[in-house]
């Protein structure tokens, strides 16, 4: 099991949103085809077939809580990442 499944598994099972390093969520959704943009310090994600528009900000080296939860919901709705 490498980085980016270790790192989907412990977003997709909610229980530690603050403690999810920004690197990693936006190399995630990069794994996953999303496009990357960044506008100062605004990364915004985009992925054909995908209406919302993540746009995530980091708070240190972690993920603001609310945005995992955003990224999250977007993996389920999509079901995104299965194989």
């Amino acid at each position: 099991m490498g980085k980016h499944e270790k790192l989907l598994l412990q977003i997709l099972r909610g229980t530690s949103d603050a403690n999810i390093p920004f690197e990693g969520l936006c190399g995630l959704l990069k794994h996953l085809g999303f496009d990357k943009r960044i506008r100062g310090s605004h990364h915004i994600f985009t992925l054909d077939g995908v209406e919302e528009i993540l746009n995530l900000q980091p708070k240190g080296a972690k993920a603001k809580p609310y945005q995992v939860k955003q990224v999250r919901g977007v993996v389920l709705k999509y079901k995104l990442g299965e194989e």
